[in-house]
């Protein structure tokens, strides 16, 4: 049985709506919060409508995203009978970031995750899966909140029975959960710890988020790592004693410089040692690294998970190999030595480091200033360097934003879906026009971002136009 409108039908729907009240793209977006902070991160780029997805979309977008979560983590014990070294080296960390993770490993790994995807004609497709808490978008759900102020909206979320996961409350949750906090025994120290060289940045938007923090029962501080003292038996912050640390440092910062370990050692020492929880170990990124895709997607671990498990990935995840010389398996179930195949096949590859993020690093083959001689060079560096992976073309389908001319335009869109302990955490959109020639979707490259909304099933009592409760 059907419930409600699927995606496209509420896109289109809502699109005649807009027209037929003769409402602006710049009205639409006029109730978005303007503070220092936010205006730093995202500079005014909101996307004039949420996106939308209907119920049973919702729920299979969000049983196919969990199960990859799932799928993951369970790598280690599948492949290398636990030795989370020997998987750290398979998917491309070096020495010092495994130690680091052996060193602040958890006993479970966060259930914060976001992957981002495109659309394409047959579906949602992964171009990258991200865990721990240095994940960009979590404050969608105040995006969706001011586009909700906006009459048209709210009473077309009415009609439609649409609602949205209040991701920065979920997230608070998850560190009260993974850190062992009971909720109302006291409110937490947290430090929101970025890396020094890109904290003057980030601080503006890390002092905003503070905020909302402290207005859901977090004590929230900022700094950087190299703020950080131990002493005393705990972590502090200035003169402040810090509880949890969420940490926005990744484990590819290990590489930025040779003396990087020195600023983290003492942190993960003390979380060893208990003085402090670190929410979300740096496994987590191990486990987020795009070499791990590489391992799911190939043939030859598929004989260790059931075929739900399968079907699932087979849903999701695009043909994704390690940059590594060997006979491989196509899509069709040929094998061809993959070097030649990538060299010989550019315009449908793209060649991705497995930990950087935000399309840091990234080659497209099928761009015009990616000329054979590039692509040759950039593989055979990837080849050298054994920590990139190569994976098949995504294109995806444009979704329609009303534009300040009053036409829709299209734009290219990724899909950014959480995970959190209570389950689907929620949607966070990034998107650029189709015409422009920023083809990785990314805030650094002048994108937009926006928010989701979805059906509530049917026997739901949830009021349509709010947040979905934090169980």
């Amino acid at each position: 049985m059907v419930t409600g409108l699927s995606r496209a039908e509420l896109t289109a729907e809502y699109l005649d709506e807009i027209k037929r009240r003769g409402i602006s793209a710049a009205e639409l977006v006029s109730t978005q919060p303007e503070s220092v902070g936010l205006q730093s991160f995202y500079g005014g780029r909101y996307l004039s409508r949420p996106l939308f997805l209907g119920h049973e979309e919702t729920e299979q977008l969000a049983n196919d995203i969990l199960t990859m979560h799932s799928a993951l983590i369970s790598l280690p014990d599948k492949l290398h009978g636990g030795d989370v070294a020997a998987f750290g080296r398979s998917v491309g960390l070096s020495e010092v970031q495994i130690s680091a993770v052996l060193r602040s490993q958890g006993t479970s790994v966060t259930k914060q995750s976001r992957a981002d995807l495109y659309m394409d004609e047959t579906g949602f497709k992964l171009l990258e899966f991200n865990m721990g808490s240095a994940l960009g978008g979590i404050d969608q759900s105040d995006i969706a909140r001011a586009l909700l102020d906006q009459p048209v909206l709210a009473e077309f979320a009415q009609a439609q029975r649409l609602t949205y996961v209040d991701t920065m409350r979920e997230q608070v949750n998850n560190m009260l959960v993974e850190s062992g906090f009971e909720r109302g025994s006291r409110r937490p120290v947290l430090a929101t710890v970025d890396w020094p060289s890109s904290y003057e940045t980030l601080e503006p938007y890390m002092r905003h988020f503070a905020v909302r923090l402290d207005q859901m029962g977090i004590d929230a501080h900022v700094g950087h790592i190299g703020q950080l003292e131990v002493r005393d038996g705990g972590v502090w912050l200035g003169d402040v004693k810090i509880d949890i640390i969420q940490r926005l440092f990744m484990l590819e910062d290990l590489l930025e410089y040779s003396e990087a370990s020195q600023l983290m050692d003492p942190i993960l020492d003390a979380a060893a040692r208990g003085e402090v929880k670190i929410f979300t170990p740096l496994d987590s990124e191990m486990f987020a690294s795009k070499g791990a895709l590489a391992v799911l997607s190939d043939e030859a671990n598929r004989q260790y998970f059931d075929e739900q498990t399968l079907a699932s990935l087979d849903r999701i995840l695009p043909w994704t190999r390690m940059v590594r010389a060997g006979l491989v398996t196509l899509e069709d179930g040929s094998q061809v030595e993959l070097i030649d195949y990538v060299l010989s096949h550019q315009d449908d590859l793209v060649l991705k480091p497995t930990q950087r993020h935000s399309g840091i690093g990234v080659l497209l083959g099928w761009r015009e200033d990616t000329t054979a001689e590039l692509w040759a060079e950039r593989v055979k560096e990837a080849l050298d360097e054994g920590a990139w992976i190569v994976q098949r073309r995504i294109r995806p389908v444009p979704e329609l934003f009303p534009m300040p001319d009053g036409d829709p335009a299209p734009w290219i869109v990724n899909w950014g879906v959480f995970t959190v302990v209570n389950g689907f955490g929620g949607v966070y959109a990034r998107a650029a026009l189709v015409e422009s020639t920023d083809e990785v979707v990314r805030l650094g490259g002048g994108g937009f971002v926006g928010c989701g909304l979805h059906v509530l099933p049917p026997d739901s009592d949830v009021e349509p136009g709010t947040a979905l409760p934090v169980k």
